[in-house]
């Protein structure tokens, strides 16, 4: 008999590629790893890791079996939220993975209205970056994720994850507001090609912010002057409001303190979408819908069957 535990394992190295990064994810030492999917070995009677060099790769047999883990853990899932949608009570820990200013803008009232309507549910919460926070939820890791995608920029889509809108965000140009000392550079713009020599903010490379804000400048005719690099939003507000630079922010981070910076907006009124996402096979689990719910419910959120088109 196959043990599920242990096809787990598998299915986690199919995923991260070294036994290291499958201990460190689910917090078992490499040695316990490397001795259960021995132990798997044997129980299938067949080779399921083979060694090249320094890597180590899954054999026809392997891959077979991790398919099949799959579809077990999906019948797992759903079994677990069919029971749990027997009782009458909403209980139990959900993990929820949420970018920066989601967590800072939306989720406070979010969490405070769970705690005093699910007084029996705990919500686990971390930050993370959208694309790595919908890789971890697809592969089990969260249960439930807020993610964003800029224009021209498609967050990554999984099969197993069903999406579904939350809200458009509008992306303005970033300033500091007039009359500040020294900020008369600052103080003429008033479209975003008059902000061609001025020192920019803006996120690490890779990240989707950077492209659109990139892309955005080069459509209007120049290459920005990237000057400063934070993943930090509050310190891109902070860099601006201090007349230090100017950036492409989101409405949730210009809308924390209106009087501090001054917005310009962009051609096409550009808008980042901020969805929500899970797994299609947690979709009973009272516990996992409750916390969607309660983010769909909130002012100014999107419908929340509009459900996100794949790319």
């Amino acid at each position: 008999m196959l043990e599920l535990r242990r096809l787990r394992l598998l299915r986690e190295l199919s995923i991260r590629g070294t036994i290291a990064e499958v201990a460190d994810v689910l917090s078992y030492s490499p040695s316990s790893v490397s001795q259960q999917l021995s132990q798997l070995e044997t129980e299938a009677g067949v080779e399921l890791l083979r060694r090249t060099g320094r890597t180590l790769q899954l054999t026809p047999q392997a891959q077979v079996l991790v398919a099949h883990t799959e579809e077990l853990l999906d019948s797992m899932e759903r079994a677990e939220a069919a029971l749990a949608a027997t009782l009458s009570t909403v209980a139990g820990t959900v993990r929820l993975a949420v970018f920066q200013t989601a967590m800072l803008a939306i989720m406070p009232p979010v969490l405070r209205e769970l705690r005093a309507t699910y007084p029996n549910l705990r919500v686990e919460m971390s930050q993370q970056e959208p694309e790595e926070a919908l890789h971890e939820t697809s592969s089990r890791n969260f249960d439930l994720v807020v993610a964003e995608q800029y224009p021209g920029h498609a967050a990554p889509h999984y099969e197993n994850l069903d999406r579904r809108v939350l809200t458009h965000d509008s992306i303005r140009l970033a300033l500091p507001v007039r009359g500040g000392a020294g900020n008369a550079e600052f103080d003429r713009v008033t479209a975003l090609e008059h902000a061609a020599n001025l020192p920019w903010v803006v996120e690490p490379t890779g990240a989707a912010s950077r492209h659109f804000a990139e892309q955005s400048a080069r459509l209007a005719g120049f290459e920005p002057d990237l000057r400063y690099e934070t993943a930090d939003l509050q310190a891109h507000a902070q860099l601006v409001e201090s007349g230090n630079a100017v950036a492409l922010l989101p409405d949730l981070v210009l809308r924390n303190d209106p009087s501090v910076l001054r917005a310009v907006e962009l051609p096409g009124a550009p808008v980042r979408t901020i969805f929500t996402a899970m797994r299609h096979s947690s979709a009973q689990s009272p516990a996992i819908q409750a916390v969607r719910s309660m983010l769909h419910q909130q002012p100014g959120m999107s419908d929340a069957a509009k459900i996100l088109p794949k790319h």
